[in-house]
């Protein structure tokens, strides 16, 4: 009952945001920072009505329809660091995304948050995706954000809002097309997915995601050249995507989506990989991943990624699906 009460209390002063916060009526920028962290300490604390809901709100978590004070109300449990988290809020479409580190139970889990508010301030939707089972490698690229995605982008180098929605959208368009030329990612582009870092991996840190023969060269490789090796070539579609949240002051981008993969050849083509002409695909089964996208925009060019994914069924329904 004691800790019960502190952690109450402390999701409580957490709460305490600037006026613009508490009004009814659009958020800014500040205010959907502070709301969107105090959703995640509502979590914590197992309370939903420690945020305001409009009548009729929709939740998602990790594809289900559930109730507000489901889910992750019930199961999230503490932050798993305060240093990491990473905000991108957009005051022009009234939503905001969170990707941070939580506890659930006594484990830590990767969790994404998706807000979108009405014309009063209140949640009209909200949409968890957790990522689970993380690794020692994983959790080592967890403890704090990039740098590069926190710095607010100078002014010579910002883009516009909507030059980086379309940036973050054209990624999908690059690996559905396995063509990096469909979008722009800088030379010095670096992904993070669930932690692991999936391009211009050097080996020589924790949190290296190929260990396979083959994709050693490959995940050597940046976000463009990757692509362009046809390495992506397993997967089937992309759809439900959303790329509707981007902060200009960061140059951050919040792209949601639906990744199918039948798996339905037991090898893939390479294109100028050293010593491999394909991938062997036999050992997977068919699967979508429903999968966040955070990437840095600036100067016109996409320069960072951090990713999360959920490994889901082959063929699941959508979540707000289009």
């Amino acid at each position: 009952m004691i800790k019960r009460t502190i952690v109450l209390l402390l999701a409580g002063a957490a709460l305490a945001t600037p006026a613009s916060a508490r009004e009814h009526g659009p958020c800014d920028r500040q205010c959907l920072i502070d709301l969107v962290n105090g959703y995640a300490n509502a979590l914590i604390a197992d309370d939903p009505d420690l945020v305001r809901w409009a009548s009729g709100a929709l939740v998602m978590e990790n594809l289900s329809s559930i109730q507000p004070g489901d889910g992750a109300f019930g199961s999230i449990t503490g932050d798993g660091t305060d240093a990491y988290a990473v905000h991108v809020a957009d005051p022009v479409s009234q939503q905001v995304g969170l990707l941070k580190l939580m506890i659930e139970g006594d484990a830590p889990v990767l969790v994404g948050i998706r807000l979108q508010l009405d014309e009063s301030g209140a949640i009209t939707e909200a949409e968890h995706l957790i990522a689970r089972n993380l690794s020692e490698g994983q959790l080592a690229n967890l403890q704090a954000p990039r740098a590069q995605l926190s710095q607010p982008v100078p002014e010579a180098y910002a883009d516009s809002r909507g030059r980086l929605l379309w940036l973050g959208y054209s990624y999908y368009d690059a690996l559905d097309g396995n063509n990096s030329r469909y979008s722009n990612m800088a030379d010095d582009c670096v992904r993070h997915e669930n932690g692991f870092q999936t391009a211009r991996n050097s080996f020589s840190r924790p949190g290296q995601m190929f260990t396979d023969s083959e994709f050693a060269y490959l995940g050597g490789l940046g976000c463009a050249a990757q692509m362009d090796t046809l390495m992506w070539d397993y997967i089937d579609t992309i759809e439900n995507r959303r790329v509707e949240i981007a902060d200009p002051e960061t140059g951050l981008v919040w792209g949601m989506s639906h990744f199918h993969h039948d798996m339905a050849e037991d090898t893939t083509p390479l294109i100028g990989v050293p010593w491999f002409a394909s991938r062997d695909m036999s050992r997977f089964n068919p699967f979508d991943m429903p999968a966040i996208h955070i990437y840095k925009v600036w100067g016109g060019a996409i320069h960072e990624i951090e990713a999360l994914g959920i490994v889901v069924p082959y063929q699941s329904p959508h979540s707000f699906a289009d």
